[in-house]
């Protein structure tokens, strides 16, 4: 397969709608499909998961309940029964399931351990009815679905070989064999992200810049949903009074004479008010990037806020979003799913300063060093979990952004003799790999704590 070919399935793959934060969503997921196995609603649910999962799932608010937190999300998975929906499982949400959902939730029918486990993203649920027990485990992926139990009968394991697929082929539960279906193509992506940090080299900057000036727009015209989608989650956050009313506060900033109501203010404001929106339990669906909504938010809404002041066309925004797009991924495949630095302020923002760069009518040189002056600035921002003061940080990250991008455009960049960065720009971009695998192995766990023992 060519890389053209490569690079539109990563985006419509990597680039995909869901309601609520990715990772409470991907605990209600689990919950829902083991509740789905079990044929009853759980008398009792067990969660066992890794701290990266905690961590972002803790304090983030849950659409259409007025709840935040692990429980309440896990409690609508087992009332949901729709797994087929996958991250918008909550989309078509009752009253009366919210209400058996809060029962579950007030009787503490949910019982949360720390997974032992290494990986960062790892989600067990296992479900009691009785003496009927379910257990569904998720890796990798957010619904990546690895392994599934029935009273100690295994339902389904992935593994990747052809006579595995063959035995699954033949199961005939039309649930059970949805979620095989979709393993296997979440697994395949697994490992295609994995190429972005193998000798195989499936990116490269100018390669992603080639293919985002040259791909047909019919190709890439979908990418124009995440711009409406997520546009309308920023236009939400700048009307109501969503969490910190960072973005809502920053656009209304002329009534502060030293702060103008400039273009840099307009797009901080409008990316930040659609985290504001989306951390705070916003019932609109948002476009994620690479398995984030803040990432689909700070990757995307920067481009179609500066298309439009500068009259720019739809392919031209469509072409902005697949660089930022592809660039976030790339960076991403470095990062690790989940990570214990930020994905939005560091990756996404980097995508965003990159395709504003394009915007500006920069070219690979340009792209290159916007995003080496963007690593050189933003890489060491932390993730303490999805909440509502994810909007400072994207803020905060969405500025650096567009800075980078002006000084990119008169060719200002860092050398090889400035920290972490390197003259080649993936080197650059491998540096931060090595800087979350060697040095932050331990603030996950240190981070998680903190939040515990408030």
């Amino acid at each position: 397969m060519n890389k053209t070919a490569e690079y539109l399935n990563m985006l419509k793959r990597e680039v995909v709608p869901a309601l609520g934060c990715t990772e409470p969503i991907a605990v209600a997921y689990a919950v829902c499909k083991g509740a789905e196995v079990l044929g009853k609603l759980p008398e009792i649910i067990e969660l066992n998961l890794s701290v990266n999962i905690i961590k972002n799932a803790l304090g983030v608010g849950i659409p259409g309940t007025g709840m935040s937190g692990i429980n309440i999300a896990a409690a609508l998975g087992a009332v949901c029964n729709n797994s087929s929906l996958g991250l918008q499982l909550l989309s078509d949400l009752t009253e009366e399931q919210l209400l058996m959902a809060k029962n579950i939730v007030k009787e503490e029918r949910i019982k949360i351990t720390v997974s032992d486990t290494e990986e960062k993203l790892f989600i067990e649920a296992i479900c009691k009815y009785k003496s009927n027990i379910s257990r569904v485990i998720i890796k990798h992926e957010h619904t990546n679905i690895v392994f599934i139990e029935h009273n100690g009968v295994k339902i389904f394991e992935y593994e990747d070989s052809e006579d595995n697929k063959e035995k699954l082929n033949k199961i005939e539960e039309l649930p059970i064999k949805a979620i095989i279906d979709n393993s296997e193509e979440e697994s395949k992506g697994t490992e295609l992200s994995k190429e972005c940090a193998s000798g195989d080299k499936l990116f490269s900057i100018e390669d992603i810049y080639n293919f985002a000036v040259n791909v047909g727009f019919e190709d890439i015209k979908f990418l124009l949903n995440g711009a409406e989608m997520n546009k309308k989650v920023s236009d939400e956050g700048l009307n109501q009074p969503y969490g910190l009313e960072v973005g809502n506060k920053i656009s209304k900033s002329t009534q502060f004479n030293a702060l103008g109501n400039n273009l840099i203010n307009k797009i901080v404001a409008a990316t930040a008010a659609a985290s504001d929106a989306r951390m705070s339990g916003c019932k609109l669906p948002i476009m994620t990037t690479a398995g984030s909504g803040n990432q689909g938010i700070t990757c995307i809404i920067p481009s179609v806020v500066l298309a439009e002041e500068l009259g720019k066309s739809e392919e031209e925004l469509a072409r902005a979003l697949a660089i930022s797009s592809l660039i976030t991924i790339y960076i991403k495949g470095y990062m690790g799913r989940l990570s214990p630095i930020c994905g939005a302020g560091i990756a996404a923002s980097t995508g965003a300063s990159a395709a504003m760069t394009y915007l500006l009518g920069g070219d690979i040189k340009n792209i290159k060093c916007a995003i080496k002056n963007m690593l050189a600035d933003v890489s060491g921002i932390i993730c303490d979990g999805a909440k509502s003061t994810c909007a400072l940080k994207i803020a905060t990250a969405v500025n650096a952004a567009i800075q980078c991008s002006i000084l990119a455009m008169s060719n200002i960049e860092p050398c090889s003799n400035d920290g972490i960065i390197n003259d080649d720009v993936e080197k650059t971009i491998e540096n931060i790999g090595s800087l979350v695998a060697n040095g932050f192995d331990k603030t996950d766990k240190a981070i998680l704590e903190i939040m515990l023992n408030k």
